[in-house]
């Protein structure tokens, strides 16, 4: 790439959890928005149900993004078809995004709907741990990918994209033993004791006990990528403000760099200013916007 060029790419922009700002999270209405905002690429988070069914949700629990409770391992798909994952966010869905009882989604018919995007597009899968069914959650995920098409060379699925993402170390070194490198994305963050234990409200125990083991867990994640055995990085954007020379070290040393979350005007420029590969956000219009002048994407 030429100095010229460089100057005029813009980092990718892939849709967190779809366009969860203006419509509920991991929702048909949400990816549906995202295309249409041109995203370049869109985020989800996997998990299994009890028959193995591998669904876009964040949270172990059904109870913030549903109207439902306990534990989604404990559920059959059909059970999870039957609640109202969109309500909660107050937002109207258009009619061409579907039902309400449409808007639930299994990894398969995200699939189908980024196949019908009639453009080349990414999918960042996030792996969520811990999980009941421990490494099994990526091997099912991959045999759902097999099925439909996924080529494990060259990471595609049609015009689709595919990367892997993780906090925990062993999943990613799970995932490198049959996924290649540069579509293998070890996630950090910038560990806060006194903010994991107001936000999960825990005593100073349990929260201290809980931030030592995310902290073990950051720093084999840091040196996973400082070994170059992952070809992406995707520190938070709270990472990417305490250690600016840390995320240039991994631009410099050949790690594609993906940030989240990316909404701030002042933050997305930040990122840019870094040379940051891709950001992630919950407002893929907006901040495409605010990228697209005189700016092309950095593929």
């Amino acid at each position: 790439m030429t100095t010229d060029e460089s100057a005029a790419a813009r980092p990718l922009v892939y849709a967190h959890r779809g366009a969860s700002g203006a419509f509920a999270e991991h929702t048909r209405a949400a990816y549906l928005q995202a295309i249409a905002d041109g995203a370049d690429g869109v985020e989800c988070d996997v998990r299994l149900t009890r028959d193995r069914q591998v669904v876009l949700l964040h949270d172990s629990t059904l109870d913030r993004t549903s109207d439902g409770t306990g534990q989604v391992a404990d559920r059959m798909l059909e059970e999870l078809r039957r609640l109202d994952f969109s309500s909660w966010k107050g937002a109207r869905i258009p009619e061409a995004y579907g039902a309400k009882s449409a808007q639930f989604l299994t990894l398969p018919e995200l699939l189908d709907i980024l196949r019908a995007a009639g453009r080349p597009i990414g999918l960042a899968i996030e792996f969520k741990h811990p999980s009941s069914f421990h490494l099994g959650l990526e091997d099912r995920a991959l045999d759902v990918l097999r099925d439909r098409g996924w080529n494990p060379v060259t990471s595609m699925l049609e015009n689709i994209t595919v990367s892997f993402m993780s906090f925990s170390p062993d999943a990613v070194k799970h995932l490198l033993e049959s996924v290649p490198a540069g579509a293998v994305c070890q996630l950090v963050d910038d560990v806060n004791v006194a903010e994991i234990r107001e936000e999960l409200r825990l005593g100073a125990l349990t929260g201290g006990a809980l931030a030592n083991v995310m902290k073990a867990a950051q720093a084999e994640g840091e040196r996973i990528l400082a070994a170059g055995e992952a070809g992406m990085a995707g520190p938070g954007i709270g990472y990417v403000r305490a250690f600016p020379g840390t995320v240039e070290r991994w631009i410099g040393s050949g790690r594609r760099v993906r940030v989240w979350t990316v909404d701030a005007e002042d933050d997305v420029e930040r990122c840019r200013e870094l040379g940051v590969h891709e950001i992630t956000t919950n407002w893929p219009a907006q901040v495409l916007t605010q990228l697209m002048a005189d700016r092309q994407p950095l593929r």
